[in-house]
């Protein structure tokens, strides 16, 4: 019986693991790089988008909720309906998050152009928590907005004052929420063209043994999960 719960714990972590490791997905080439707004200071991210449900308060027929993740700047998601417009992205889990990233072009949508946005995250629509508020001139290009929680959050300690954001620890929640409160021009519809979420790569054999270990030559590579 011991043996059979102690296979049964492994097997669990692995499949963890591999749901957190798996399918990771690198900016297309086809996509222009992201120009920061704001430094983030870290390296090893990965893409995390496709473990999400995405939706949208409303859209305009041909110009649905997929324009948002096609991985071309030549298209977009296009709004119908009263302000503020939402982009709802919906975890299975709960993952670790830490930026970001929309692609605006002032220059081809002019009064559909977002000019004040605001990123939430909670555990569902209901217990949200604003994380981020911009204001926005004109943007063309990669806008990255930075979601890692303060050290207090990281922490899972409480103080009246928290620290400021630092997208080096990354923020845990299921449900992330970027809204739309106002456009260009006063501008009733907004135009996204494209949007990513990242997370934290995390290597196979700490997120397995929960230890800062890692498998650099083939021999002990092979071995490093069971399959």
């Amino acid at each position: 019986k011991y043996f059979y719960g102690l296979l049964h714990i492994t097997l669990n972590c692995i499949t963890f693991s591999h749901a957190l490791v798996g399918n990771d997905r690198e900016m297309s080439s086809s996509i222009p790089e992201a120009t920061s707004a704001h430094a983030t200071g870290c390296s090893k991210l990965r893409e995390i988008g496709h473990l999400a449900s995405w939706s949208v308060t409303s859209a305009k027929l041909g110009n649905g909720v997929d324009c948002l993740r096609d991985e071309r700047t030549d298209t977009f998601w296009q709004s119908d309906g009263l302000q503020p417009h939402l982009i709802n992205l919906q975890f299975q889990r709960k993952v670790l998050l830490s930026e970001l990233r929309i692609y605006l072009d002032y220059k081809l949508d002019e009064s559909y152009t977002p000019s004040k946005i605001s990123v939430r995250a909670g555990t569902s629509p209901y217990d949200l928590k604003e994380l981020q508020l911009l204001e926005l001139e004109e943007p063309s290009g990669w806008v990255s907005i930075p979601l890692g929680a303060t050290s207090v959050e990281a922490a899972g300690e409480a103080l009246a004052q928290p620290q400021p954001i630092s997208p080096c620890v990354p923020l845990c929640a299921f449900f992330v929420q970027l809204a739309v409160l106002t456009n260009h021009q006063n501008g009733r519809d907004t135009h996204v063209r494209e949007v990513q979420v990242y997370g934290p790569r995390i290597d196979e054999t700490e997120a397995i043994l929960g230890l800062p270990l890692k498998m650099t030559s083939p021999e002990f590579s092979m071995y490093a999960i069971l399959k």
